[in-house]
C-alpha cells in the first residue's frame, strides 16, 4: 500500500473511522461556510428568547379586537375576557400559569419537528453537520433512532394539531375587522398585519412535507385520483418554498404578537384605515 494513504490516528467513529476516506483535513472549503449556520442559530435564539418572555408574561396579549397568536385560543379561566374571541375555559381556576403555555405546545411542536427546522437547528446548534462537505464533530451518528430525536417521528401528528390552530387564527383575523367597540366594518393597521400573518401561516402549514405526503403519498396511479393529484401538485409547488415560508411565518407571528403587546401596553393607538 502506498505511503500516506492512511490518516493520522484519530478517535474511532464518525468521518475519521477506518472505513471512511483517508482525508486528513477537516474540510477543503475556502468560502465562509460558517455564516449560514451562525445566522440561523442567531435568528432562532432571538425568537426563542422573545417567545419565552411573551409566553410567561401572561399580560398585554389582548387589545380589542386583536389577540396575540401566542395566546389563541385562550384555554384557561384566567384569560382576559375577549368578546366574541377564542375564550374556551377548558382549564379552571387551578391553572395559575400563563394560558399561552397550554396552546403553544402544538404550533411549537409542529415547527420543532418540521423537516426544514430540523436541518436548521441540527446545523446551527449541534453542528450535525454544520455545512455541506464539513465534518461534524461527533464520534458517531445514530440519526433519529434514539431518544429524544426519535420523537421527530411525531411530526405528522403535530401537523394534524397545527391545522385547527391555523383555523382558529383565521377566525381571529376575521375578528380584526371590528373596532375597539366590537363594531364590524372597520380595518386598522393590525388587520393588515394579521392578514399577512395568517396567509403565511397557512402557506407554511400546507407546504409541509407531511401535508404533501397526505395529498399524494402511496398513490400508485395519479390518473385514478385526479383530485388528490391536483392537490399534490399545488402543495408540491408550495413545498419548494418551505424554507422561506418557515422564516417568513416565524417573523410574522412574532411581529403580530409584538404589535398586540404595544397596543395593550398603551405604547400607541392602532392607526385606522377605515
Amino acid at each position: 500500500m502506498a505511503t500516506g494513504t492512511q490518516p493520522p490516528r484519530q478517535r474511532p467513529g464518525g468521518v475519521h473511522d477506518a472505513s471512511r476516506a483517508a482525508i486528513t483535513a477537516r474540510h477543503l472549503r475556502t468560502d465562509r461556510w460558517w455564516v449560514s449556520p451562525a445566522v440561523t442559530a442567531a435568528g432562532l435564539l432571538a425568537f426563542i428568547a422573545y417567545s419565552t418572555w411573551r409566553a410567561f408574561a401572561n399580560a398585554d396579549y389582548y387589545a380589542a379586537p386583536y389577540v396575540s397568536p401566542f395566546y389563541s385560543p385562550c384555554l384557561a379561566e384566567n384569560c382576559v375576557p375577549m368578546k366574541g374571541g377564542p375564550n374556551w375555559e377548558v382549564f379552571g381556576s387551578w391553572w395559575g400559569l400563563s394560558p399561552a403555555l397550554l396552546i403553544l405546545i402544538f404550533p411549537l411542536g409542529f415547527r420543532l419537528t418540521c423537516y426544514y427546522y430540523r436541518k436548521a437547528y441540527y446545523r446551527g446548534f449541534w453542528a450535525s453537520p454544520p455545512a455541506c462537505a464539513v465534518a461534524e464533530p461527533h464520534a458517531k451518528y445514530t440519526g433519529e433512532t434514539r431518544f429524544p430525536l426519535i420523537l421527530q417521528n411525531a411530526h405528522r401528528y403535530f401537523f394534524y394539531a397545527a391545522v385547527p390552530v391555523a383555523g382558529i387564527l383565521t377566525y381571529d383575523t376575521v375578528l380584526t375587522f371590528r373596532d375597539e367597540h366590537y363594531e364590524w366594518g372597520h380595518m386598522g393597521l393590525g388587520t393588515l398585519l394579521f392578514l399577512v400573518n395568517i396567509t403565511l401561516i397557512w402557506a407554511y402549514t400546507l407546504s409541509c412535507h407531511s401535508c404533501r405526503h397526505i395529498m399524494g403519498g402511496r398513490l400508485k396511479h395519479f390518473s385514478k385520483h385526479p383530485v388528490r393529484y391536483r392537490l399534490w401538485g399545488w402543495v408540491s409547488r408550495l413545498n419548494t418554498r418551505h424554507m422561506q415560508l418557515a422564516w417568513a411565518s416565524l417573523i410574522s407571528v412574532a411581529l403580530c404578537d409584538f404589535y398586540v403587546y404595544l397596543l395593550a401596553s398603551g405604547a400607541f393607538t392602532d392607526p385606522r384605515i377605515f
